[in-house]
């Protein structure tokens, strides 16, 4: 008998698991990480060129040390911020911006850099580094979209009648989307 009752209640247990879509809320969320994930992967990307980039400079700019300097700082501040993907919250996604935010800010300095120096500008090795950090920086616009459409999917699954009631009892919160910098919207200010 008692065997019996415990495979009513997991066939039961079973089938509530399933009809209250648990396991898609499992599944959802594993998305949303592996979203996240692949975000900072191109991140990385771009972190990972800075160095070549910045050597390449140094050999004919050796008077923009602090340029240089600066870049290899913001990189490594952009490197240190890590978040682990199970806590997306908004100050964790904002201190991840705002570190990258600074390394974005530093390449465009050193690039106004570049513009003094002809020679660099046709050196094939800085164009093929240019061009790979063009590229990941496409990347990084790619990947951030596809982070918000998965949270979009799971915030969304979530939030509906009447999942999200079982939602909040396993613990399943609404996610956190990546957002543009306040000032975002205006256009960086380039002098020569």
């Amino acid at each position: 008998m008692r065997r019996i009752l415990i495979a009513v209640i997991a066939v039961i247990g079973g089938f509530l698991f399933t009809s209250c879509g648990y396991n898609t809320m499992v599944e959802m969320d594993e998305q949303v990480t592996s979203s996240w994930a692949q975000v900072e992967n191109v991140y990385q990307r771009r972190a990972d060129l800075i160095p070549n980039l910045v050597n390449t400079v140094k050999g004919y700019a050796t008077h923009e040390q602090e340029t240089l300097t600066g870049v290899v700082e913001a990189r490594s501040k952009a490197t240190s911020v890590n978040i682990d993907p199970s806590n997306l919250s908004p100050q964790a996604i904002q201190q991840f911006n705002q570190a990258q935010q600074g390394l974005s800010s530093a390449l465009s300095r050193l690039m106004v850099v570049v513009e003094k120096y002809p020679d660099l500008k046709a050196n094939q090795s800085f164009l093929d580094l240019q061009a790979q950090l063009e590229g990941t920086e496409n990347r990084i616009a790619v990947e951030r979209r596809k982070f918000n459409e998965t949270t979009q999917t799971y915030n969304a699954y979530i939030r509906k009648f009447p999942r999200m009631i079982y939602a909040g009892w396993f613990g399943f919160e609404k996610k956190t989307y990546f957002e543009a910098q306040q000032g975002a919207d205006k256009a960086p200010e380039v002098q020569f």
